[in-house]
């Protein structure tokens, strides 16, 4: 079982692959995930070809059960993040 990227480890590898130093890599990252998050945060699509879309769905209010309790709740409506990926990566996923 693989096991999962940390963000330290992406711009270590952003760092060796793009040959610039960890601080240049780290504001790079940085800089990627501040832009994605502020498009979002203004319900903007952000489209990276041969990746995948990153976009907002909104969900609508719904009831539910509190499984512990067993206690009916209320869930409010609200805009989650959403990713799409390419017809590209789904394919070298599906490689083995």
């Amino acid at each position: 079982m693989a096991t999962n990227l940390t963000k330290k480890e992406l711009v270590q590898a952003v760092s060796e692959q793009a040959g610039v130093t960890k601080v240049q890599a780290q504001k790079a990252v940085g800089a990627f995930i501040d832009e994605v998050t502020g498009a979002l945060k203004s319900k903007k699509k952000v489209t990276l070809i041969g990746f995948g879309t990153f976009s907002v769905k909104h969900r609508n209010k719904k009831n539910g059960i509190n499984p512990k309790t067993g206690e009916r709740i209320k869930i409010p409506a609200k805009n989650v993040p959403h990713f799409s990926a390419s017809s590209k990566l789904k394919e070298v996923i599906a490689k083995k």
